[in-house]
């Protein structure tokens, strides 16, 4: 999917969206080893996961977590735990500083990759104008 306008809020959908492919995809097994007990089915197991993502979901998720090396490790993780539905609370124990520093710092976090995105965006427009840094007349781009 491709977005004209990318918002923080936007990115921080698809990083919640990242988070659930995540946690949906088969974890890693040694081959030749298993297991004879029976599979249970059903929310009350430990363990318990939605179906398998679709592969546009994992395309998604891919792309998102590639977003996350634009950030300062501290931000990195600051987004990871909100997008995997950490209550503010245990974020600002955690990282050790207040709740209103922690959002704001989310905030701009979110609102550094919305911005890249869009700069991204806007270079790959065939309708938009690009001016040279050296000053040269205006150039089209394609």
């Amino acid at each position: 999917m491709i977005e004209d306008n990318w918002s923080p809020k936007l990115v921080g959908k698809r990083l919640e969206e990242a988070v659930d492919v995540l946690a949906r995809l088969p974890d890693d097994r040694l081959r030749g080893f298993y297991d004879l007990w029976p599979t249970m089915i059903g929310a009350r197991c430990a363990g318990a996961r939605g179906s398998a993502p679709p592969p546009e979901a994992i395309d998604r998720m891919d792309e998102a977590l590639g977003w996350l090396c634009w950030l300062d490790p501290e931000e990195r993780r600051l987004v990871w735990l909100r997008a995997d539905g950490m209550p503010w609370k245990w974020i600002t124990r955690r990282l050790g500083i207040g709740r209103t520093t922690a959002w704001q710092r989310w905030t701009i976090a979110l609102l550094k990759i919305a911005t890249r995105l869009n700069a991204a965006a806007e270079q790959n427009r065939p309708d938009i104008k690009a001016v040279n840094r050296s000053g040269d007349p205006v150039l089209q781009t394609r």
